[in-house]
């Protein structure tokens, strides 16, 4: 099976920060390799994480529990934003278990498996995750 979500993620990253680098890494639905990598990424202080895929009810669907064994902090209003946004167009983004969190002052968010629940989720937040990094780097304080 090809991955298109990721790749399609990537692109709205570029369209709305050209100039970033972006990383990719394809896992295995193995919770502990991925609380692993989400571990890494915050001891090397990634302004933002994006996790795609495994956010279902399926049995291999583990991604928010290693998201929780990684996060400081909960910023679940990202993940109810994500949610509410895709309920419009499709009813079962309900089911979606995807969270989002501080590890110190990375921001990680877990997206959506398909290509379009991906896409839209991001699309749904990129107004608030600027702010959000901004916020938790301590570059910027609330207005």
């Amino acid at each position: 099976m090809t991955d298109t979500a990721g790749p399609a993620v990537v692109e709205v990253l570029r369209r709305q920060w050209p100039d970033a680098e972006i990383r990719t890494s394809l896992l295995p639905d193995e919770e502990y390799a991925i609380a692993a990598r989400l571990e890494e990424l915050g001891k090397e202080n990634a302004g933002l994480v994006l996790t795609v895929g495994g956010t279902g009810l399926g049995p291999r669907d583990r991604t928010p529990e290693a998201t929780r064994r990684v996060i400081d902090r909960e910023a679940p209003g990202l993940a109810e934003a994500m949610r509410a946004e895709g309920a419009k167009s499709n009813r079962y983004a309900w089911l979606s278990r995807g969270v989002a969190g501080l590890k110190g002052s990375t921001l990680i968010v877990n997206l959506p498996g398909s290509e379009r629940g991906a896409k839209e989720s991001l699309e749904s937040i990129l107004h608030l995750i600027k702010h959000g990094i901004e916020v938790a780097a301590g570059g910027q304080k609330h207005p």
